[in-house]
């Protein structure tokens, strides 16, 4: 086989380049390592008793670990209707918005229209505003609609996001057009260039919306404090303020609920997190 007559360039890494990168690893890891301390700390207090959670020196480690504690809390508040209200909230908010925000990004990254740009500029803008601002016309709307009181009422509020626009858009700027004229021609209409086209190669994008969306909501207290007054109604963060009242000296039962309060956001972002980076890599590639 006959050499390239191109000198080919060997890129040999010094010592001191080997030596920065392995100091740049070690201080990562260090930050990472003490950023999870606090998770740490707080699941090995879910497994001990109350008299052991603020020992000194911190056992990290208990002696027993007391998995009845995790049986316990269920017991105290309704814990178990807490949970399925805010994963009835949370599945049906994250479908909702991931369907209206590619909808809407679609449109503004893809088709013509009078005042696209301006109508563009001017929904994104909506995320400036502070929600205290219509925090009081949109408890008036929920009331008026007799949704007050109802998970629809957050399901409502939280199905539409200009953010969730703002990034779908983002990410559908790098898609060729030509493949949407191409589909045109062969007689796809605009749904079907989006299900057969858009979303297919969106799926890094897609996978970050969920997981924004997911977490936001089901992290989410202030929604259901103003808008939830039935027990039956209330979220897990709401129930969990509850739990700290009732059960203010109960160290180890609270540490036991803030980490199944964790579980589903932790469970799904595990799951999307290899898109997740790829979304937010490249969702600000065009502008």
């Amino acid at each position: 086989m006959k050499q390239s007559n191109q000198d080919r360039i060997v890129v040999r890494a010094t010592p001191l380049s080997v030596a920065l990168k392995a100091l740049l690893y070690a201080v990562l890891i260090a930050l990472t390592l003490f950023t999870l301390i606090p998770f740490v700390w707080m699941l090995s207090s879910s497994l001990k008793l109350d008299r052991e959670v603020f020992s000194y020196p911190i056992r990290w480690l208990p002696e027993t670990a007391h998995w009845e504690n995790y049986r316990l809390i269920w017991s105290k508040v309704p814990l178990l209707t807490y949970f399925k209200n805010t994963a009835v909230i949370a599945i049906l908010v994250t479908i909702i918005q991931t369907l209206t925000s590619s909808f809407a990004a679609y449109a503004f990254a893809k088709l013509q229209f009078k005042g696209r740009n301006t109508l563009f500029i001017c929904y994104v803008a909506t995320i400036a505003v502070p929600w205290q601002t219509y925090m009081l016309p949109q408890f008036i709307l929920m009331r008026a609609m007799g949704l007050y009181d109802t998970l629809w009422a957050i399901v409502v509020l939280q199905s539409f996001s200009a953010f969730g626009v703002f990034l779908m858009r983002q990410f559908y700027q790098g898609i060729p057009t030509e493949l949407c004229e191409a589909a045109r021609i062969d007689g796809l209409s605009e749904y079907g260039i989006w299900a057969r086209i858009m979303l297919p190669l969106s799926k890094a994008a897609i996978a970050t919306l969920i997981i924004f969306t997911f977490v936001g909501t089901w992290n989410d207290y202030m929604g259901p404090m103003i808008y939830l007054t039935r027990d039956l109604n209330k979220t897990v963060q709401v129930g969990l303020r509850r739990f700290i009242q009732e059960n203010s000296s109960d160290y180890h039962l609270i540490m036991a609920v803030s980490v199944c309060s964790l579980l589903p956001v932790s469970v799904v972002f595990l799951a999307l997190q290899k898109y997740f980076i790829q979304g937010i890599a490249t969702t600000g590639l065009k502008g």
